[in-house]
């Protein structure tokens, strides 16, 4: 007589299912920390703890009779330095985020524009489509000229 096992396996692991969801719950966590904002507070905390640090400096040097003075004037900076160097800090993460995507831009660009040269250079055929599009270009550049 035949008897036939029939055994129910996952076809997925849960160890792996549980890998994924760490894995996609940290890319989401990178992505929320990728905006401007996050930037721009990154920008405003290096800022205001290179302050700090100047201040507990002249706290050192001070003698022991007006730490508590020099403690709530270091305070009292870091506060000031956070409510004045918000908005440039943000400005400034923006820019550099603004100057970041122009290059990455550029880059990409010139990297395609060189495989198409690549390409021109073993293919007749792409070369004379370049030349033509360059022509075609000089040609209405000339007319506007005139």
């Amino acid at each position: 007589m035949t008897a036939f096992a029939h055994v129910d396996h996952p076809a997925e692991h849960p160890g792996v299912i549980r890998a994924e969801r760490v894995a996609e719950s940290v890319k989401n966590i990178a992505n929320r920390l990728d905006s401007a904002r996050a930037n721009a507070s990154m920008l405003l905390a290096a800022i205001v703890a290179a302050l700090l640090v100047a201040a507990n400096q002249v706290v050192d040097t001070w003698t022991e009779g007006h730490l508590l003075g020099a403690w709530i004037v270091m305070w009292t900076l870091a506060f000031a330095a956070l409510a004045l160097l918000a908005g440039p800090a943000q400005r400034a993460a923006l820019s550099m985020r603004a100057g970041y995507a122009g290059f990455k831009a550029a880059r990409k660009q010139a990297a395609e524009d060189q495989k198409l040269w690549d390409v021109a250079l073993t293919d007749a055929r792409v070369m004379a489509d370049i030349s033509r599009a360059m022509s075609a270009g000089a040609s209405r550049d000339l007319k506007n000229y005139f």
